[in-house]
């Protein structure tokens, strides 16, 4: 395990080097969708339209904010369960999405996809939300701005801290944690 500085747009290059357990800090571009974002996205990819973002390479943050404070980016913005967007996932990978950050288990589906479409899934600390605003330099909405919360916004980020869950080659930190603490009888 390892802590590693990363750029997004994420490279394949970037993707392969990461493993189930290494901190990282993300500098860049992300954007942020949840359910009913994905659920349009989805929707757009069906009717063959564009998304309203390229999505090759990008990160998407499972995440709906607060309102900001004067003077800052955005208020606080801690993750949402990603389990919720696993029904979705597979389609965007398959679309270019390289990474995607949230809390909580994913279902063998979207590892399976990360597998095939060389993926990586972060998890950001639930419950320190205003911690992870302060790496939240500018944010913007681009799409759905009729679901506010859960509009889709253009984030940049500086340092934004998150450990890999599920890395391309099957390394999945929370099983490898339960395993690791299992009592033998």
């Amino acid at each position: 395990m390892a802590t590693v500085n990363i750029k997004s747009p994420l490279d394949e290059e970037t993707v392969k080097k990461l493993k189930a357990g290494d901190q990282v800090f993300i500098t860049g571009v992300i954007y942020t969708a949840r359910d009913t974002a994905h659920k349009r996205m989805i929707e757009a990819l069906d009717k063959g339209e564009k998304l309203p973002f390229d999505i090759t390479n990008q990160t998407i943050y499972y995440m709906g904010p607060s309102p900001a404070r004067p003077g800052q980016a955005i208020g606080s913005a801690g993750p949402t369960t990603s389990g919720r967007m696993d029904t979705y996932a597979p389609r965007l990978m398959a679309a270019g999405l390289k990474g995607m950050i949230g809390k909580g288990n994913r279902s063998q589906a979207v590892k399976d996809a990360m597998k095939k479409y060389k993926a990586v899934y972060f998890a950001a600390i639930g419950g320190a939300g205003a911690l992870i605003s302060k790496s939240i330099k500018k944010a913007e909405v681009i799409a759905y701005e009729d679901l506010g919360a859960e509009a889709i916004r253009r984030l940049e980020v500086d340092k934004f801290p998150a450990t890999v869950i599920n890395d391309i080659y099957g390394g999945d930190l929370y099983e490898q944690g339960k395993a690791k603490y299992q009592v033998k009888v």
